[in-house]
């Protein structure tokens, strides 16, 4: 009886460390993840807002947010909304976001998402960056050609792009430079060149439709 009460109170005593490290280990990753939380906070609190907008079409969201200081700046893209993949996309910018829109492109029944950018500097280079919703389960990168690979597109650039969308197409304009101007007196009027998306081999893509110039 005596042996049995002993081996009772040992397990008693066992149980009750057991139990004290499971609560000591609860505690300490509870601990742990609200750090997370809070250095995420902090490190977000600590950067500087340059865009932010939130864009809804055909019941899928994008939450747009760059942020950063000087040259380099951070852009995050949080889709909602698709069937299999909601990836929070994070992309590093040598420069910074002016506008964003959201379209149906393509006529397919899913946007396509466009994040106009523009280099740091004085020459204001603009980019595209375009993501295309794959039949609402996810997205995928558009590509956006470089002008410097047409002949007649990149005559006379000097970058101060302007995108918009118009209906189904995406308008670029920016002015022309003649050989003697100076960066901030274009003289030789200003360009446009429309582009279509198109299905490429790989992904979706941007072609030159039209050039035209006033």
């Amino acid at each position: 009886m005596k042996q049995l009460k002993t081996i009772t109170i040992a397990l008693v005593g066992a149980l009750t460390i057991i139990s004290c490290k499971n609560e000591q280990g609860k505690t300490n990753k509870e601990q742990i993840e609200n750090n997370e939380v809070i250095i995420e906070n902090q490190i977000q609190e600590g950067q500087k807002i340059i865009f932010q907008k939130n864009l809804t079409l055909q019941n899928i969201t994008f939450d747009l947010s760059n942020t950063g200081e000087g040259s380099i700046s951070q852009l995050t893209i949080q889709p909602k909304g698709l069937e299999i993949d909601n990836k929070k996309i994070t992309l590093e910018l040598e420069g910074q976001v002016t506008n964003a829109e959201i379209k149906d492109l393509n006529a397919d029944g899913f946007p396509e998402i466009l994040i106009y950018t523009i280099s740091a500097g004085s020459g204001s280079y603009g980019d595209v960056i375009g993501y295309s919703v794959n039949n609402g389960k996810s997205i995928s990168q558009i590509y956006f050609p470089e002008i410097s690979k047409n002949e007649e597109a990149r005559s006379g650039y000097m970058g101060h792009d302007e995108f918009a969308i118009t209906e189904t197409t995406l308008a670029r304009r920016f002015p022309i430079y003649n050989d003697e101007d100076t960066n901030n007196n274009p003289t030789g009027g200003t360009r446009q060149i429309k582009y279509k998306l198109k299905d490429g081999e790989t992904s979706r893509l941007f072609v030159i439709d039209k050039i035209s110039e006033y």
